[in-house]
């Protein structure tokens, strides 16, 4: 009933407060006089009351102290109230001064004035808290209310306590604060007592908790921790957005929402050298391939805060190229964007592209990257990781790009699929490319092979970035799964033992600009993708995510490993190691080096082969230039079987 009461008229606060107002000069005049009827002046009385009725009428109606929601009443009305009062007892004031110089003796006295003004302060906030507080306790004596725990007793949780107390279209009540801070343990915030979080599963046996909400920072591990342990005991947890994120910079109860496997596997924010990266990039031209997507649009928007003098999207992908450059044009209006529609694969339109922008920095992200489709199609794969890759890095040479990064996989370890060849070989390709650098200076005039002379131009530096599977990035295994959710199951993981690393596409694109920024040229670099996730897990803590029951609710079924496809991926060759940086995230991996005349003429028959589409001979010619390169699962696994050369290294 409370509920559906309607907001009053601003007309009746007004005369609540006037009224109040009036009260409190009677009392003043009462407390004067010990309370005395007898000793008041009622003349002198209903002509003070007159003055003071339209000096308040006056201020408030200025001031505005009418215009707040009661229930919702704030420090800030607060504030206004005390200025309010505090304006119309000076003009009162005044007008005592003005008419003593005529009637030669005070209209009231101060003692009068400081009571009335105290008064009249007290009575105003009071009767508005009290109804303020009558509301909430209406609002917690519904039996369906959700118990909730807000985890963080720091602003942003005491803003949303108060946020949930107003809301009346969530039924919440907030049962108890947790912090970490012990300082703060046993201290009551608002009538609620702050907790440690040891003490959270005693509260859970105390009262029956339904939702915990986490409010502030808190570490990855420690948000793992306490979700693990909520929902092995049923209980939902909730989050908030990034302060950034919020409605006009204030707490909206509609952006509460359950907390997202993405978040869970977070780890600490990656610190890079802005300064560093900044200095190279600011003013230059940066092309970047494969710009319309998850890794290409994300490396577009971080090079962008570093004020490049252009930067060149391409893709062969119209719509969501046209959607990034409208995206950044709202956000960046002081850089100029150039949206360049073309395929990697199409050598005139490429060198099109070079001759026009002469490019300083080239990120390659444009690849084919879904492991059952390059098996199926293996001519495809090498025409787009290999070729591709060829063709930019043969332009990068000729137009005399400063630095080339491509954008690897840790599939390219050990692989046992056409997609991570393929990679392979590219990163084989630009990395002998910059070796054969260190031997003769070479100028590509109509293709890589051909030689003329010394130049004198500074060689364009390639360098390789080798991660692992990205969060959120399309096509990836957790959208999957959020859809059969949806759909009430069942969740198909390939196998019970499979595991993945995971980073966030932001993380993984922080960390291609910091080795770009120190790569020397011929590096491969690893990143540190922290410990592996068993997808069988992952699987079951969306669905408690959820609030549904793995196997019950919802069931998972295991289909068997796709064409191609690792149980475990591996992020180093077993002859190759590590080499520190000085970015504790970033290691250098020591590969073996190959001949570039031979992986060159190699990897041109390979070309020609994917150019005619004889997927079987070009699996192959790619097993030949990779030996460590064994099918799993494939229709390509017999060639393993058969004797095949070897491709030749410097070793």
């Amino acid at each position: 009933m409370f509920n559906r009461i309607n907001i009053v008229p601003r007309w009746i606060i007004f005369c609540l407060d006037l009224f109040f107002c009036l009260f409190s000069l009677c009392f003043a005049y009462f407390i004067k006089y010990n309370f005395n009827i007898t000793q008041i002046d009622i003349t002198e009385l209903s002509r003070n009351l007159l003055i003071f009725s339209v000096i308040n009428c006056i201020v408030f109606y200025n001031v505005k102290t009418y215009a707040g929601i009661i229930r919702y009443t704030s420090a800030q009305d607060s504030f206004r109230i005390l200025f309010a009062i505090l304006t119309s007892n000076f003009l009162f004031f005044i007008t005592n001064l003005i008419l003593m110089s005529f009637n030669k003796s005070p209209i009231i006295s101060n003692v009068v004035l400081v009571v009335n003004g105290l008064c009249s302060f007290l009575l105003l906030i009071t009767y508005r808290v009290v109804i303020k507080y009558f509301f909430i306790y209406i609002k917690n004596l519904s039996l369906s209310r959700r118990k909730i725990i807000i985890y963080g007793a720091g602003e942003t949780g005491i803003a949303m306590k108060r946020t949930l107390d107003h809301d009346r279209n969530l039924n919440m009540h907030v049962m108890a604060f947790l912090d970490d801070d012990e300082r703060k343990s046993g201290k009551v915030v608002d009538g609620i007592k702050i907790f440690h979080p040891r003490e959270l599963k005693a509260l859970i046996l105390e009262d029956k908790i339904n939702d915990l909400l986490i409010a502030g920072n808190i570490t990855p591990e420690r948000k793992n921790a306490i979700v693990d342990f909520c929902l092995e005991n049923g209980i939902k947890v909730l989050t908030l957005p990034p302060v950034p994120n919020w409605i006009n910079g204030h707490i909206n109860t509609q952006q509460i929402h359950q907390v997202n496997i993405e978040e869970l596997l977070e780890r600490e924010p990656i610190e890079i050298h802005n300064d560093i990266i900044g200095a190279q990039v600011k003013g230059k031209r940066v092309l970047v391939t494969g710009a319309a997507g998850s890794i290409g649009s994300e490396i577009v928007r971080q090079i962008a805060a570093f004020s490049p003098q252009m930067i060149i999207l391409n893709d062969q992908s119209e719509t969501p190229l046209h959607e990034l450059q409208l995206e950044l044009q709202d956000k960046n209006l002081d850089n100029i964007f150039h949206a360049f529609i073309g395929d990697v694969r199409d050598k005139c339109r490429m060198d099109a592209l070079f001759q026009t922008f002469k490019p300083h920095y080239v990120y390659h992200a444009a690849a084919y990257k879904h492991v059952p489709m390059m098996e199926h199609n293996p001519a495809e794969a090498v025409r787009t990781n290999v070729m591709g890759t060829y063709i930019i890095a043969e332009l990068s040479v000729k137009y005399g790009t400063e630095k080339f990064v491509m954008i690897s996989t840790d599939k390219a370890v050990n692989p046992t699929n056409v997609m991570g060849a393929s990679k392979r070989i590219a990163e084989i390709f630009v990395q002998s490319l910059f070796n054969s650098f260190k031997q003769d200076s070479i100028t590509y005039t109509n293709g890589l092979s051909h030689l003329n002379g010394k130049t004198e131009k500074k060689p364009t530096k390639f360098i390789t970035t080798r991660f692992g599977n990205v969060l959120g990035s399309n096509g990836s295994v957790i959208p999957r799964f959020k859809e059969q959710i949806e759909k009430g199951g069942p969740i198909t993981v390939t196998h019970p033992e499979i595991t993945r690393y995971f980073m966030t596409i932001p993380e993984a694109c922080r960390l291609v600009l910091e080795a770009g920024s120190m790569g020397e040229g011929g590096e491969i670099y690893i990143f540190d993708m922290g410990k592996s996730v068993k997808i069988l897990e992952l699987a079951k803590k969306m669905i408690r995510l959820s609030g549904l029951i793995p196997n019950q609710d919802i069931t998972i079924e295991f289909s068997g490993l796709r064409p191609g496809e690792k149980l475990y991926e591996e992020l180093l060759n077993d002859k190759e190691n590590t080499l520190p940086t000085h970015h504790e995230k970033i290691m250098i991996a020591k590969t073996r080096e190959y001949n570039f005349e031979t992986i060159s003429k190699e990897i041109e028959e390979l070309i020609d082969l994917s150019c005619q589409y004889y997927d079987r001979q070009v699996v192959i010619k790619m097993k030949e230039i990779v030996p460590e390169f064994k099918s799993k699962n494939s229709i390509y696994e017999d060639l393993d079987a058969k004797p095949r050369l070897k491709a030749i290294t410097t070793e």
